[in-house]
C-alpha cells in the first residue's frame, strides 16, 4: 500500500512527460466584435490588449442575438461541456506520453470559472475518460496550474502518473455587451502529466507560489454572472509582479543557460500582450526567447500559460530552460522554473 499522501519539502524533481491543449472551433476576431456595436474596433483592441482573435465555446449566433446577457443561458447554450474539454486535452497530453487512461493514478482540475458548484471539475473529467482513481480540484483563478505544480512538487505518496486538467470556457461569464471585458476572453483548456517517480526529459525543477489578498476584489466572477475587473490597477499589478516573479527566477535559469548554451524562454499569464512585451523588454528578453499565444487566442485563463507550452512541446530542446509566471486573481501569483535534458 502507497504511503500517505502529504505535504513537506521538495522531494526532487516532479518530471513533466507531456502537455496537450484543446480550443474549440468557433472563433470570435475582431471584426465580430466591431459588429456586436458595442463601441470597440480593430484598432482599439490591438493597441490596448494586442488581441486578434480568440475561440469560444458559445455558437456565434448566440452571441450576436443575446450578447450572453444570462450567464445560465450561455451555459446552455455552450457547444463544449468543461468535462469534454478536459477529456480531449488530457487524451492529448496522454498521447504524446504514450500512456493510456487507465495509467493515471489522480486527476486534479482547476481554472477561474468552474461549470457547477458540485462535483468538482476532477471527477467529472476523470469519469469522462473512464479513469476510476483519486480526482479533486486546486482551483487558484489564473494561477491554478501553478499552484497545481507547487503542491504536487512538495508531495509524497503520490501514483506513478498525475493527470492535471485546466478547462477555462470561461467565455459563458463574459457579457458582450461590454467591451471592456468582451475584446479579452477565449476558451481553452491544458493538460499536463507529471510524476514524482518516473524520470522525463522535462523537469519542473523550481515553483514558487503567493498572494496578494487585500486585491480579492478586484478581479471577480460572482455566482450566475459576469466576470468584472477594474483593469488598470491589475495591470500595473500584473506588470509589477510578474517582473518580479520573473526575475527571482532568472539568475539561476542563466547560470544554466550559459552552461548549456540554450537561451531561457519566458512564458507568461495570456491575459494582455502589451503586459507581457513589457515585461519582456524591461527583463531584457529576446523577442524570439518570449513565448505566447494571446494574440490569437486572448485570455484562456489558468489554461493560456500551459497551452503555450504545450504549442512548442515539440521544439523544446535538451538544454533549455522555460520559466512560466502567472498573475492572476486573488490577487495570486506563481512562477514555474522547467528545465530540458540533462
Amino acid at each position: 500500500m502507497a504511503e500517505s499522501t502529504s505535504l513537506g519539502e521538495p522531494l526532487g524533481p516532479l518530471y513533466l512527460h507531456a502537455l496537450g491543449h484543446f480550443h474549440p472551433e468557433n472563433v470570435v476576431d475582431n471584426r465580430f466584435l466591431e459588429e456586436l456595436d458595442i463601441g470597440t474596433s480593430n484598432d482599439w483592441i490591438v493597441e490596448r490588449v494586442g488581441i486578434r482573435t480568440r475561440r469560444t465555446v458559445l455558437p456565434l449566433d448566440y452571441i450576436k442575438k443575446t450578447k450572453n446577457a444570462d450567464v445560465r443561458a450561455g451555459q446552455e447554450a455552450a457547444v463544449y461541456s468543461n468535462q469534454e474539454t478536459g477529456r480531449r486535452a488530457a487524451l492529448h497530453a496522454l498521447e504524446r506520453a504514450g500512456l493510456k487512461p487507465s495509467d493515471i493514478g489522480m486527476v486534479i482540475a482547476g481554472g477561474c470559472c468552474p461549470e457547477m458548484e458540485s462535483p468538482a471539475e476532477g471527477p467529472r473529467v476523470a469519469k469522462a475518460l473512464g479513469i476510476e482513481a483519486p480526482a479533486f480540484d486546486i482551483n487558484s483563478a489564473c494561477s491554478s496550474f501553478g499552484a497545481q505544480l507547487h503542491l504536487l512538487s512538495k508531495m509524497s505518496g503520490l501514483p506513478k502518473y498525475v493527470l492535471i486538467v485546466n478547462p477555462e470556457n470561461n467565455t459563458r461569464a463574459i457579457n458582450y455587451a461590454d467591451r471592456t471585458a468582451a475584446v479579452l476572453w477565449g476558451d481553452g483548456t491544458s493538460a499536463a502529466i507529471v510524476s514524482h517517480e518516473v524520470p522525463a526529459r522535462v523537469r519542473v525543477t523550481e515553483t514558487s507560489l503567493d498572494s496578494s489578498p487585500a486585491g480579492a476584489d478586484l478581479v471577480y466572477i460572482p455566482r450566475f454572472s459576469h466576470f468584472a475587473q477594474e483593469g488598470s490597477q491589475v495591470q500595473r499589478f500584473a506588470i509589477k509582479q510578474t517582473q518580479a516573479c520573473l526575475e527571482a527566477m532568472l539568475p539561476s535559469a542563466n547560470e544554466r543557460a550559459a552552461k548549456t548554451g540554450r537561451a531561457v524562454k519566458f512564458v507568461g499569464h495570456q491575459a494582455n500582450g502589451l503586459v507581457l512585451d513589457a515585461v519582456a523588454r524591461r527583463t531584457g528578453l529576446a523577442d524570439d526567447n518570449h513565448w505566447h499565444n494571446v494574440a490569437d487566442f486572448g485570455n484562456t485563463g489558468a489554461a493560456g500559460a500551459p497551452i503555450v507550452l504545450s504549442q512548442h512541446w515539440d521544439v523544446l530542446t535538451d538544454g533549455d530552460t522555460v520559466l512560466l509566471v502567472v498573475v492572476g486573481s486573488g490577487l495570486t501569483w506563481s512562477g514555474l522554473r522547467f528545465e530540458v535534458g540533462a
